[in-house]
């Protein structure tokens, strides 16, 4: 059988948010029973159907690169995280939906794995305001993900996924909404695993299919 061609998405997002069990869920479709703090990167692998059910479907590895989330911004600690960078195909951003700063930090986060050279020293965020052109050339494909959604009681759930919303927009990215905990949110055909998917898809296209917007030949 021959080798599977294969792509980089980066899980980024800060200490505590969840990203351990999120990639667990997403390569083994189980839940993570022990998380601890990842130090570095860890690198786990999703197989995935590239346009499943089509006279196109072709299977793929989906590595995913879940990055320490330290947030200091002592140069060093930059530099570490940057050979991580390297060659990435998409990124999945996490914020923890009962952690406001956690979703206001993304913004740090995906500028300092796509602008590595000149990555922020602060959160780019002024009373609510945003910068829509700092991303306007981007072409590598994003993914918003919330976890703890458990965590959020129902009479409150309404005013957090409207206050998070906005991420979504600004990243040109779907969203979605989950716990960690509990597989049933990425079950097959619900509209997570669909938004899922296609986001794989799409990350797969920009490196094997598109380039400069026009497709290109692949050869398996």
């Amino acid at each position: 059988m021959a080798a599977l061609d294969r792509v980089k998405v980066l899980v980024l997002g800060d200490s505590g948010v969840g990203k351990s069990s999120l990639v667990h869920l997403l390569c083994h479709n189980q839940v993570l029973g022990n998380p601890s703090w990842t130090v570095g990167c860890s690198v786990d692998v999703r197989i995935h159907d590239y346009k499943e059910g089509t006279p196109e479907e072709k299977t793929y590895y989906i590595e995913l690169w879940d990055v320490g989330g330290s947030v200091g911004s002592a140069t060093s600690v930059k530099s570490t995280r940057a050979v991580f960078y390297n060659l990435l195909n998409g990124i999945i951003l996490v914020h923890d939906l009962t952690n406001k700063k956690s979703s206001q930090n993304l913004y740090r986060w995906s500028l300092e794995a796509l602008n590595r050279d000149v990555a922020p020293t602060g959160v780019l965020v002024t009373n609510g305001d945003y910068d829509r052109e700092q991303f306007g050339d981007n072409q590598i494909p994003l993914l918003v993900i919330g976890t703890k959604l458990d965590q959020i009681p129902e009479t409150k759930r309404n005013e957090v996924l409207t206050r998070t919303a906005f991420l979504a927009e600004d990243f040109n990215a779907e969203e979605i909404n989950l716990d960690c905990t509990n597989p049933r949110y990425l079950a097959a055909g619900s509209s997570n695993a669909v938004k899922l998917s296609r986001f794989f898809d799409k990350v797969i296209e920009k490196r094997y299919f598109l380039r400069d917007g026009n497709q290109v030949c692949h050869f398996s």
